[in-house]
């Protein structure tokens, strides 16, 4: 069983020294701009919680609320930012009729530090993410670019979000043959009901030094028991919803499996004392590969309710069981390298200890 954590039990964040919270404080819901989000006067009293408590890791986005998230941050920060360890993202377009202001390329990515820089306050990040792969801007673009800002101290270390993980893999390879900065986090979904990046982001990210922060550890909200079964129609509503059931329904999560591993978690969290929340995060904390959860709260009491999931210790047997009800079919090759005949064409009689 391990040991109990709290927000000041740090961890280093991938193959960086720089020592990270064990929970991330996510700020898109900083803000109402979007219809559902925070105002500024609770979205203060959040901060406070998490940076009162030893929580120094918060992420945000240069258009997260139209960037009232940044602008909201930056007047929070006033007089700590030092202790904090501040995590941003450049892709997002942020004018939707200028075809330059979203993408990877070099001319964005200036454009988007600058905005954010300006929008916080500050003179640097800490930690800049590429928030997606756009399949348009070359590797050595990419990577280039991200490290000229790292050699200008605009930017300390950088990640990467919602990109497949050959291309992760490539961009890594790159900068360690050229000597450029490497990527240090891959930000991601992962939760219960998302569970498919074990297949190849997770493992890579633990072979090529990356820590992983799982975003929507909730899986939306459904696994904190928000949503039941007569929630099931919203899953025809098309496009983007101002709600935030809406946005649920149009993520594909809203399914009879999902809500079959929500019952899952809720039997745990009787069992333990907890809330669903809590053993949901709980879970993804007990992956060797994840550095930090995103929590995404838009109340002061569902931040303290995600911030007690560091104190919750599930044992291995409510594990397996989590386990069980959420888990996924093996794929090519490794469901085909895991049959018998591959097995003993490889190893022969041989017993072999794999690497952890």
């Amino acid at each position: 069983m391990t040991t109990a954590l709290a927000l000041d039990h740090y961890r280093l964040l991938g193959r960086s020294g720089m020592r990270v919270s064990p929970m991330a404080l996510g700020t898109m819901t900083f803000g109402t701009d979007w219809g559902w989000g925070a105002d500024s006067a609770e979205a203060g009293r959040i901060f406070d919680v998490y940076v009162d408590r030893g929580g120094n890791f918060i992420d945000t986005s240069v258009n997260y609320t139209g960037g009232a998230s940044e602008r909201i941050l930056g007047g929070l920060m006033q007089g700590r930012r030092d202790r904090l360890v501040l995590a941003t993202k450049f892709t997002m377009a942020r004018d939707p009729a200028d075809p330059n202001s979203g993408g990877n390329h070099r001319m964005n990515l200036l454009r988007s530090v600058e905005a954010s820089l300006r929008q916080l306050g500050t003179d640097r990040i800490e930690l800049l993410y590429l928030h997606a792969w756009d399949f348009t801007t070359s590797p050595d673009e990419v990577m280039r670019g991200l490290d000229d800002l790292v050699r200008s101290g605009k930017v300390l270390y950088i990640g990467i979000c919602n990109t497949p993980a050959w291309q992760v893999a490539r961009l890594q390879t790159l900068a360690d043959l050229r000597g450029w900065a490497p990527l240090v986090a891959l930000q991601i979904e992962y939760s219960l009901v998302e569970r498919t990046v074990e297949h190849e982001l997770i493992p890579m990210a633990t072979e090529l030094g990356l820590g992983v922060l799982p975003w929507s550890p909730l899986g939306g909200g459904l696994l904190a028991g928000k949503y039941t079964r007569s929630d099931l129609a919203q899953q025809a509503e098309a496009g983007v919803s101002a709600s935030r059931k809406g946005v649920i329904a149009s993520s594909g999560h809203m399914t009879e499996r999902a809500l079959d591993i929500a019952d899952a978690a809720q039997a745990v969290a009787r069992e333990v004392g907890a809330s669903a929340s809590q053993v949901a995060i709980a879970w993804t904390l007990a992956n060797p590969a994840v550095t930090a959860p995103v929590m995404g709260a838009r109340t002061v009491a569902q931040a303290l309710d995600n911030i007690g999931a560091l104190g919750l210790q599930l044992t291995a047997a409510q594990r397996a069981r989590l386990d069980d009800a959420s888990a996924i079919a093996p794929i090519f090759p490794a469901r085909f390298i895991g049959m018998p005949m591959p097995q003993r064409l490889i190893f022969g009689d041989a017993q072999v200890r794999r690497r952890a």
